[in-house]
């Protein structure tokens, strides 16, 4: 049999594009003014998310704005992100497909719905951490008080259900410093294994900048990317996506392409290499 050339065909594919959002797609002023972005003068921004308060938080470059643009009409966008169900609505970027969020513990649809068959395998993982997730929310929550400690510490919580009722349930702890302190977090991150016995064995510790994290094995974005590949994506689509923090590069590894901005935590730590 003859392998054919390629000819164009006019019927389009849309590959699926997976995609990191925070400091991937938008960031905030600070890290603009750091990072040196191109096209990125104060008139030129494109509000991205807002706080709490509904004032602009996060900004796109022109670059970026475009590069999103392109994304939306080319592909299908599918959100991958460590922000939990709260946190994505203050991001104001249209969305319409998979949305995979809190680190992978969350699948919502295209209807914005949540994916009942990865809720159900997340209670199951999630219950038995209960009573060590809210032994360490407790250390925390009392050490955060401390006024020379300077810890934000927030527990992230959502529902599940049982089948007959929901329950709700920690499923990661985030640490922030409030002064910036990005070195007293790696420190903490070291200590972090001495707390409760076992933490090793159920948990690990994500740090990228002014952001630490406690999360259980069972949860990352690699394993919510790998049920979607596996059970409701098309085979024959190609897929590729962009991430800057080290912990995307597992859920990047499954993909057909890869790559990251020229800036952030993979791109550093490649840069080092």
């Amino acid at each position: 049999m003859t392998t054919p050339f390629f000819q164009t065909n006019p019927e389009i594919i849309k590959p699926y594009a997976l995609m990191d959002l925070d400091d991937t797609l938008f960031q905030t002023q600070r890290k603009i003014d750091a990072w040196d972005l191109p096209t990125a003068k104060s008139e030129s921004l494109v509000c991205a998310t807002v706080n709490k308060q509904g004032e602009p938080l996060s900004f796109m470059s022109q670059r970026q704005a475009s590069f999103f643009n392109w994304l939306l009409a080319s592909t299908e966008l599918i959100v991958v992100t460590a922000r939990d169900r709260d946190e994505i609505k203050r991001v104001k970027l249209p969305f319409d497909s998979w949305q995979v969020l809190t680190h992978g513990a969350i699948v919502l649809t295209n209807d914005g719905k949540l994916l009942s068959a990865w809720q159900q395998h997340m209670y199951q993982q999630l219950s038995p951490l209960q009573d060590k997730l809210h032994q360490l929310s407790q250390l925390f929550a009392t050490h955060s008080k401390n006024e020379n400690s300077h810890l934000v510490f927030t527990p992230h919580i959502d529902s599940f259900s049982t089948g007959s009722s929901n329950k709700e349930l920690t499923i990661y702890l985030a640490i922030k410093h409030a002064k910036k302190d990005h070195q007293a977090l790696k420190e903490l991150a070291k200590k972090l294994p001495t707390l409760i016995r076992g933490f090793e064995r159920h948990f690990y510790v994500h740090v990228n900048a002014n952001n630490l994290a406690i999360l259980p094995h069972a949860v990352h974005k690699r394993h919510a990317v790998q049920f979607l590949l596996d059970q409701h994506l098309d085979v024959k689509r190609p897929s590729f996506g962009f991430g800057d923090s080290l912990a995307d590069l597992p859920f990047l590894q499954l993909l057909d392409w890869y790559g990251m901005p020229n800036h952030g935590q993979m791109h550093d730590h490649t840069s080092r290499k």
